[in-house]
This record gives C-alpha cells, sequence and structure tokens, in this order.
C-alpha cells in the first residue's frame, strides 16, 4: 500500500471482490485493501502472477488474500465464486469490477463474434458480478460497487471502438444501478483511470515517446502509475463516501 494512503477504520474485516485483482492495477487494489485489514477475495485468469501475489502478501503481513482462478465471461462461474464467497468468508461489502481487456482492433476487422467477446469479457461481468453481490449486500444492510470506465471514452481514443464502447456503458450500468440500489444502501460508482503505466500498458502499446506525449497533455506532469488509483477505490469504498453514488471520478492526473 502506498504510504501515503489514509487509514479507513469502516474497511477492516469488510469482505472485498475485485475481478482481476492479480496483476496491473488490480493487484495494487488487492494489495491496499490487504493493508486496510479488508479479507480480500479477487478472481483472475493469471495463475502465476495471482500466486505471487497471495505468497508476497502472506510473506510481508502473515495473512493473505484469497485468490480463485475464474475466467469472468462464463458468467455462471463468476456468480458461483460469489456465492461461494458469501458462504464461506462472509456477505461481500465491496465489488470492483476491474477486470478488463483492451487488446487494440481495428474497426474494419470486428465481427458479430469479436464484438460479443469483448462485451463478453469488458461490460456483461460488471453486470453479473454486481447482481449476484448486491444480494449479499441488501441482507448485510448496504455496501458498494465500483464500476471501472476508462480515459479512453473522455478522450474519444481510436483502434479499439469496441473496448471504448463497452466502458462508455460501463457508466451507464452504474447510473442505472444507483437508482436501482440507492434504497438497499447500496452505493455504484465508476472509477475512471488515465493512462496507467502497467507492466502490460509498457510491453504492449506505450512507447516512451508515448509517455512523454501523455505527461505533456496531463496537467500534472507525473507518471500515472496503479498506486495512485488505489487509494481512490478505498475511499469510495469506505464510509467517508457514504454519500456519493451514481458518479464518475476520473484518476488521470488532467490528461482529460
Amino acid at each position: 500500500m502506498n504510504q501515503h494512503s489514509a487509514r479507513y477504520a469502516s474497511l477492516e474485516q469488510r469482505v472485498i471482490f475485485i475481478t482481476g485483482g492479480g496483476s496491473g492495477i488490480g493487484a495494487a487494489l488487492t494489495r491496499a485493501f490487504h493493508y486496510q485489514g479488508a479479507w480480500v477475495v479477487f478472481v483472475d485468469i493469471n495463475d502465476e502472477a495471482s500466486e505471487a501475489l497471495v505468497a508476497e502478501l502472506r510473506a510481508e503481513t502473515g495473512e493473505a488474500p484469497r485468490y480463485y482462478h475464474c475466467d469472468i465471461r462464463d458468467v455462471a462461474s463468476l456468480q458461483y465464486v460469489i456465492a461461494e464467497v458469501g458462504q464461506n468468508v462472509g456477505p461481500i461489502h465491496t465489488l470492483v469490477n476491474n477486470a478488463a481487456n483492451d487488446d487494440r482492433h481495428s474497426w474494419r476487422d470486428v465481427d458479430a463474434a469479436y464484438w460479443d467477446e469483448r462485451m463478453s469479457l469488458n461490460l456483461r461481468p460488471m453486470f453479473f458480478a454486481a447482481q449476484a453481490a448486491a444480494e449479499q449486500m441488501i441482507k448485510a444492510g448496504g455496501g458498494g460497487i465500483i464500476n471501472f470506465g476508462s480515459v479512453s471514452v473522455q478522450m474519444a481514443l481510436g483502434g479499439l471502438p469496441a473496448y471504448v464502447t463497452a466502458k462508455a456503458a460501463a457508466h451507464g450500468l452504474t447510473r442505472s444501478l444507483a437508482r436501482d440500489l440507492g434504497e438497499h444502501n447500496i452505493r455504484v460508482n465508476t472509477l475512471v483511470p488515465g493512462s496507467v503505466m502497467t507492466e502490460r500498458q509498457l510491453e504492449n502499446w506505450i512507447s516512451s515517446n508515448d509517455e512523454a506525449a501523455i505527461q505533456d497533455r496531463q496537467c500534472l506532469k507525473l507518471r500515472l502509475e496503479p498506486q495512485h488509483i488505489a487509494p481512490v477505490v478505498l475511499f469510495l469504498a469506505s464510509a467517508e463516501s457514504q454519500a456519493i453514488t451514481g458518479q464518475e471520478l476520473a484518476v488521470d492526473a488532467g490528461w482529460s
């Protein structure tokens, strides 16, 4: 956890469920919630990275988050894991819909099968994870859902139209669920990361020249990293944000 992160007593011994929590931004979220004293459960498909993270946190703290291998495109499997967490760990207090895949693609090459597969990964799991977790939150008296958007929407980026469409839809889902679930004391918000310099982004998409151009456009001339995203997610999950719902919050150093 970033040494400057606030400590939230309201997150201690709360069950936090994170999709894609084994690497990149997700790993920073897993780490940050773990250091808050929360009971963190995360799903991923990258066993190597996920198991290494679990071992690392166990070595550092004597405790470890729980990891389940789960392809979130399989709705039945995702909802099964969520139900199992509710039974064996406790009712989910905060759902963080972080997992996504931003592989680049040309609009000319997209066919119906590819479009549907992208939605099955970048949008559909958000709803079905929320559907399953919200039932637990209702019984527990409330909770929170944090859906991840993308600065690609605000920046109107090309080269990945299916991804940008899914991420634009994420906030529509947030707005609708915030209305439906508010009466149950469940808050729903969208977190919009900027151009975060994860290992995957640097290996696949962002050159040193790209990074320089992004920082030139940002208001804050810093290298945006996962550690900048996690503290804001902690705040949105905590009792300190109890009156915030249906909102979209960008953490992008002023890029958009």
